[in-house]
């Protein structure tokens, strides 16, 4: 039992769409694969992950650090005790090895792609889908069949008025979404008002969620949560920087709808330390924390830890980024749901060929491993690394 290479590739996900804070003109991903000597149906065993969007490959990082710490391993010391399988925290810690803490930058991101990778693998090798790898792991083997999922869009884009984007929501809602997502903050408020109640008719009241990426400082924070405050809103996202913690606490004590926040935090330290200071209320609010941004699911497990110590069910997470790895922990580790890109990121949004939304809820393929193979316009990327 032992990885016997690892490979990387970068793929574009450049598009004309942009948020509050940037445009997507040049965004791009990691792939890799992590090819191992197990052998299933008569091909070797062969893990994917990618590092989900809003942040850049992480190739040169990989190669510079963390890809040659695995080539130097042992073999097992990479392996579970009783040799039956890959053991991803023990890959993680030889990843982050000599690694001083905190400064997660864009090294989260190269750990989190190459987990995802990992995983991939150890429920391959186990022949099963890797929710249900987690749900016997960590829920007494019961995962969701099912998972809420919300489509996320109203992206800023060249020539879009306020018709289009109508349209765009009464597609998402045509598709079977529930819930829906647009962008504020890359406009003026009376624009941004105008766009928030053109959604609204379309998306109905308290089925829309607005999303400010980050972008306003605490007084502006505060004047669209006052103006927004009688619309119902599902919920009011990432208002001010991730780690201006009192952005968000004051927001709290300003806005009684929910707010969201979390995919631009990298560890279970960050997260604690938002529960600590961020004002966040359990009852209502959401945390949207991005395995493949952050550290990967090793990371993610310590992480879901630190909120069951703090009060807060798992079902108040809904991560960011739309993929399959965080639908399968969704499913398995009994999480509030995910976002879902139906239109952008192509084409590593949305989930498994065939699979239908339904009255807001996803289905999961029940292939080994993440599912990637169950969708075919993404693995015909995700397999030349396989050639």
């Amino acid at each position: 039992m032992k990885i016997l290479e690892i490979r990387e590739m970068t793929a574009s996900i450049a598009s004309e769409i942009s948020n509050a804070y940037i445009d997507f003109s040049k965004m791009n991903c990691s792939v890799v694969a992590v090819v191992t000597d197990q052998m299933r149906g008569g091909k070797p065993v062969i893990g994917y992950g990618f590092n989900s969007n809003g942040r850049y490959a992480a190739g040169g990082l990989m190669r510079e650090r963390f890809l040659p710490r695995l080539e130097a391993a042992a073999a097992d010391d990479l392996i579970r005790d009783d040799g039956t399988n890959l053991d991803p925290f023990k890959i993680w810690d030889c990843l982050m090895q000599n690694e001083k803490p905190g400064g997660h930058g864009e090294r989260s991101v190269a750990v989190g792609t190459i987990d995802m990778a990992v995983w991939d693998a150890v429920a391959k090798i186990e022949d099963k889908p890797l929710y249900q790898v987690l749900a016997d792991r960590y829920r007494n083997g019961q995962a969701d069949d099912k998972v809420w999922v919300y489509a996320a869009g109203g992206y800023y884009y060249p020539g879009k008025d306020n018709s289009a984007l109508q349209n765009e929501l009464k597609g998402y809602k045509d598709m079977g979404y529930d819930v829906v997502k647009m962008k504020i903050g890359g406009a003026s408020l009376d624009d941004d008002l105008a766009r928030i109640e053109a959604a609204l008719e379309v998306a109905g009241e308290g089925k829309l969620c607005v999303d400010a990426n980050g972008r306003f400082d605490l007084d502006t924070a505060l004047l669209y949560a006052e103006k927004m405050a009688d619309y119902n809103l599902f919920w009011y996202e990432e208002a001010g920087d991730p780690l201006d913690f009192e952005i968000q606490a004051r927001l709290a004590e300003a806005y009684s709808g929910p707010i969201a926040t979390g995919e631009n935090l990298f560890s279970h330290q960050d997260a604690r330390n938002l529960l600590r200071y961020g004002g966040m209320r359990p009852d209502r609010d959401w945390l949207q924390f991005d395995c493949a941004l952050s550290y990967g699911l090793v990371e993610y497990l310590r992480t879901l830890e630190v909120l069951d110590e703090m009060g807060w069910s798992s079902r108040r997470v809904v991560p960011h980024g739309g993929h399959q790895m965080s639908l399968n922990m969704a499913a398995g580790l009994h999480l509030g749901g995910n976002e879902s890109y139906p239109h952008v990121f192509k084409p590593f949004c949305g989930f498994a060929d065939g699979i239908e939304v339904e009255n807001g809820y996803v289905g999961l393929p029940d292939s080994p491993g993440i599912g990637f193979e169950a969708k075919n316009q993404l693995f015909s990327v995700m397999r030349k690394l396989a050639d």
